[in-house]
């Protein structure tokens, strides 16, 4: 004899189940990104400047 579980009855618990484990992924997202946002990285000091000579200019009309 072979017994069958019933699985059409909880279907909406499901859908409740998959909103509540989004919501906690998103809300961990946004955690992490304000944790990383605390962090205070230094600016670069160096300023980069580099000199373009005249020839490799193209004029476009």
């Amino acid at each position: 004899m072979h017994f069958y579980k019933k699985t059409t009855i909880g279907k909406s618990n499901n859908y409740i189940k998959l909103v509540i484990k989004l919501s906690l992924i998103v809300f961990l997202f946004f955690i992490i990104l304000i944790m990383v946002d605390q962090i205070n990285f230094p600016a670069p000091n160096k300023n980069i400047e580099k000199i373009i000579p005249n020839e490799n200019f193209k004029i476009v009309k």
